[in-house]
């Protein structure tokens, strides 16, 4: 991804009032991998179905190993920020040798920021995950790995998971997708959004039971 493309896919795409803002992280260190690329698919997606989207992509990524207690620089502060901001996220990772890149899991844990948050770590969020391997064996091993680590985070990986084989790929699709695959990372987009929305709409309501008791 070029500087100017990453300067500004930080920033919140088609703001609307109350719409729930989602982040999207992946890709790989090499510009428009099939993970970025599905990433900014589903983003796409996202935006379409009435959400904000904030994209974090491979240098974006490339932090210093995390360290519990250490001072953050300013790219990890930056994505700490838009892990506590968002209502929702979506990960798009390869596979490497059948499990997640460091990249990837190294940015992850930068949640470790959030314990002690009111909200702590991916509390209350969505999490759509895309997985671009060379078979479906990598699939399969690398979302299950992402789902359990979504589950350790506490936040709620959406029933379907996108996975994109990119082994003997047609070459009418290098550079795009096809229907099938479309038709996941839209579902994704979809499920995602229509979670964070509940979500938010439900934070905003009062607690009947402390309105009952008149603690507001």
């Amino acid at each position: 991804m070029s500087t100017v493309l990453a300067a500004r896919s930080l920033q919140p795409a088609a703001p609307k009032a109350g719409a729930p803002l989602i982040l999207g992280i992946g890709g790989t260190l090499r510009p428009t991998s099939s993970s970025e690329r599905a990433l900014t698919a589903c983003l796409e997606a996202v935006r379409e179905a009435g959400g904000r989207t904030i994209s974090l992509v491979g240098r974006d990524l490339d932090l210093p190993p995390y360290e519990p207690g250490a001072r953050l620089d300013a790219r990890a502060q930056r994505l700490v920020d838009a892990f506590r901001q968002c209502d929702g996220l979506v990960i798009s990772c390869p596979s490497y040798h059948g499990g997640i890149p460091g990249l990837l899991k190294n940015a992850i844990d930068y949640t470790e920021e959030m314990a002690r948050d009111e909200r702590p770590y991916l509390v209350g969020r969505p999490v759509g995950l895309i997985v671009c391997a060379a078979g479906w064996q990598g699939v399969g091993t690398t979302l299950a790995g992402l789902r359990s680590i979504v589950h350790a985070l506490r936040g709620w990986p959406t029933p379907l998971g996108a996975g994109l084989n990119t082994a003997d790929r047609d070459p009418r699709y290098r550079s795009s997708f096809t229907d099938k695959e479309s038709w996941q990372l839209g579902e994704v987009a979809r499920d995602i959004v229509d979670f964070a929305a509940a979500r938010r709409m439900h934070r905003a309501m009062p607690d009947p039971v402390r309105a009952a008791m008149g603690v507001v």
